[in-house]
């Protein structure tokens, strides 16, 4: 009887050896937010913090940095932060510890990333900062668009569409990003002390679309009398024109900024006036391209310009 019992308990504690084997075998859970699965053995690990994949920008640059990576006979281990800087600073902790050789990292906050970016380069990972800079630590290279000029871009081309003159809205990007913060810049060093311009209001609206018709609507129930609208963003863009074709406005010129498929299909229907176009794909295949030479021990430019157009 007694060898029974211990038989029995030896199977038992068999199985659930086998389980927890099972448990810990390192497989990464489908759908877990802001954890990044393990690198892979074979071919260098990157990882790639994206600020948030609910915008058709941020998937574009996160496609073009797989496709370029799968070239390249890399892993690309993508974490998305959901617009939350806690939730990208945990994440790319988890990059570290899986690490990785470099971090590509679309910041959500440019200040706040930057004690994180500090961790990472002291555990030997290599950063480049993608589309967005980073505030207040050192980076590898730094890969966007000239948001600068882009801004200066969209300015000269709304004064040019208002006949010089107006009242303009400006829908900014989230704060604390230094793609709004640039874009804002170049924006206001055509139009401020413009004469015949008023800039009648100037709100963040986050990049997001319902925020921008949100934002908008309150903005146009202050004041109808509006002959144009930049938005940082294609998304909020998108927002305020539906916002602006609610209130029965016509002849609003509006222009964003990214030129996604959206914001272009407006364009060629007359909706939208325009957007200036970044590459998103390009920033992102870039990003890998710039990764692999860390990697393979070459030198990269501290900054790698995008080119930019006007899609109107």
């Amino acid at each position: 009887m007694k060898r029974t019992v211990a038989t029995l308990i030896a199977g038992l504690l068999a199985v659930g050896l086998l389980a927890c084997s099972k448990q810990d075998s390192g497989t990464p859970t489908p759908g877990k937010a802001g954890s990044a699965p393990p690198a892979q053995a074979g071919g260098a690990a990157i990882g790639l913090s994206i600020s948030t994949l609910n915008n058709p920008f941020f998937v574009a640059l996160r496609d073009g940095a797989q496709a370029e990576a799968a070239a390249k006979g890399a892993t690309l281990i993508t974490v998305d932060a959901q617009d939350d800087p806690a939730k990208q600073i945990a994440s790319v902790e988890d990059l570290i510890q899986k690490k990785v050789k470099v971090i590509l990292i679309n910041p959500t906050d440019s200040g706040a990333v930057a004690n994180v970016v500090k961790q990472a380069t002291d555990a030997g990972v290599k950063v480049i900062s993608l589309d967005r800079s980073v505030k207040g630590a050192e980076v590898s290279a730094h890969i966007a668009s000239d948001n600068l000029a882009g801004g200066k871009m969209a300015a000269e081309f709304l004064l040019e569409k208002i006949g010089g003159k107006g009242n303009v809205v400006e829908l900014e990007g989230l704060p604390g990003s230094s793609a709004a913060r640039e874009r804002g810049q170049g924006f206001h060093s055509v139009i401020d002390g413009k004469a015949g311009v008023t800039l009648v209001a100037k709100q963040p609206a986050d990049f997001d679309r319902a925020k921008g018709l949100a934002v908008m609507e309150n903005i146009l129930q202050g004041n109808k009398n509006v002959q144009g609208v930049f938005a940082h963003n294609d998304e909020m863009a998108l927002g305020a024109l539906k916002a602006i074709e609610a209130a029965g406005l016509k002849n609003v010129v509006v222009i964003g900024f990214d030129a996604t498929a959206d914001a272009v299909a407006a364009v060629k229907e007359g909706k939208l006036t325009a957007t200036v176009q970044q590459k998103p794909d390009l920033i992102g295949k870039m990003g890998v391209e710039a990764a692999k030479k860390l990697i393979d021990g070459q030198p990269v430019e501290k900054n790698i310009p995008v080119p930019l157009a006007l899609v109107k």
